[in-house]
């Protein structure tokens, strides 16, 4: 018996210096966590991407997935309140104002448009008018008055390098006051505020104003009485600060003129009602492109599933929001940054129809066709879309993606 308990022994610590001598790696279970093939998000993002947009887009998907692969172009918002000469210098280097040098045939055509549209009006107004009945919106896209020509601003001017070519612009420097000369952002970025058409005097609400590109370009517009920019995010909020300053003089930013502000958004049409002339829109969205680029912030991150899917109703509350804060006879206009049918027009489609039900808005839809046709030799615009219009990107003209609509309150 003894004997047996010494051999025992003996084979437990042979057992033990063997393992000893055994490298740890090889003795430990393998761990899924550790071997997996890790995605990182923008590799998730290219996946939902792919089995999304492939069937929204069809044919067009695959030259629009290479562009938001390649680098993007972008545009320089010409800063107005600088005091430096730069429009000379970069016009040396073969850039152009895009809002412009419009399209002079694309204003021909829009205009032809507009006398044959009218005359289809008169064609379809019964059943029209049944449609409205039934829906309660009008969505006619024939009417002189939403067909005409915008008068754009003569102010805002905002450079671009011709197609195809992708020279990054350099950094802007401050002028003798401090102010930068331009800021750089997507080019397409600024069509919602050309589509705001924002006239003299107006009162205007940018209700998610972060990072302050599109604030910028409206303060450029120099048209506008009151300005009220807001971000829920305090930190973004401090941002929007810091590029006013960059960019406008001290004295515009003043209380009497312009009013920053940290609220939640969706909460706005408990603030001010009916108060506003134009309602700027440009909610959160899932940012495509930087989905796709970018690691940091990203919203395809795992711990953010929650908050993507959470998007379509947010941005369905900011435009409800952003409707309600409107005056009757005021426009609205919503945009996003993402190709996708939930967060642009499925929200607006319901919009209309909430506006309608819960607060007694009449809404209709402007065309925003002359758009299109003013700036198509700048951008790709999506064809066959029933509500809105749509900047896809594309490798000669890498702007976008940019969706807008416009909404008239009519009660």
């Amino acid at each position: 018996m003894m004997a047996l308990l010494l051999d025992t022994r003996l084979l437990l610590r042979k057992v033990k210096d063997l393992r000893c001598l055994t490298p740890r790696r090889n003795r430990v279970k393998e761990k899924w966590a550790a071997t997996r093939t890790k995605h990182p998000p923008s590799s998730l993002a290219l996946q939902h991407f792919d089995a999304s947009y492939s069937i929204q887009l069809g044919q067009l998907w695959p030259s629009v997935r290479a562009a938001l692969l390649s680098e993007r172009k972008y545009g320089a918002l010409l800063n107005n309140f600088c005091h430096d000469a730069i429009l000379a210098d970069f016009g040396a280097l073969g850039c152009r104002d895009f809002i412009s040098d419009t399209d002079t045939e694309g204003t021909i055509n829009s205009a032809f448009f507009i006398i044959s549209a009218a005359q289809s009006c008169l064609e379809q107004e019964s059943e029209g008018a049944a449609e409205e009945e039934s829906s309660g919106v009008s969505m006619k896209k024939s009417d002189g008055q939403r067909f005409s020509p915008l008068e754009l601003s003569p102010h805002i001017r905002c450079l671009v390098f011709p197609r195809g070519d992708i020279t990054r612009f350099k950094p802007a420097r401050p002028d003798m006051y401090g102010l930068l000369g331009y800021y750089l952002m997507d080019a397409a970025s600024v069509l919602p505020c050309v589509a705001l058409d924002v006239k003299e005097g107006h009162n205007v609400l940018d209700l998610c104003a972060a990072p302050g590109g599109k604030t910028l370009a409206l303060l450029q517009t120099q048209s506008i009485g009151f300005l009220c920019v807001n971000d829920a995010s305090v930190s973004r909020t401090l941002r929007l600060r810091k590029v006013l300053r960059s960019y406008v003089p001290k004295q515009l930013l003043t209380d009497e003129k312009l009013r920053v502000t940290s609220f939640d958004g969706t909460k706005w049409g408990e603030i001010e009602r009916n108060t506003f002339d134009r309602v700027l829109v440009d909610v959160p969205c899932t940012t495509d492109r930087h989905s796709l680029t970018e690691y940091d912030n990203n919203i395809f991150s795992k711990s953010r599933i929650g908050e993507r899917r959470r998007l379509p109703q947010l941005q369905l509350e900011l435009l409800l929001a952003g409707i309600v804060a409107a005056c009757p006879g005021g426009e609205i206009l919503y945009s996003t940054c993402t190709l996708s049918q939930i967060q642009n027009l499925s929200v607006v489609e319901q919009a209309i129809y909430l506006a309608r039900e819960n607060h007694g808005i009449q809404l209709q839809v402007v065309d925003l066709r002359p758009i299109t046709h003013m700036f198509r030799k700048t951008f790709h615009f999506a064809p066959d879309i029933h509500l809105g219009e749509m900047v896809i990107p594309h490798l000669a003209a890498n702007f976008g993606p940019i969706y807008m609509c416009k909404l008239r309150r009519l009660t």
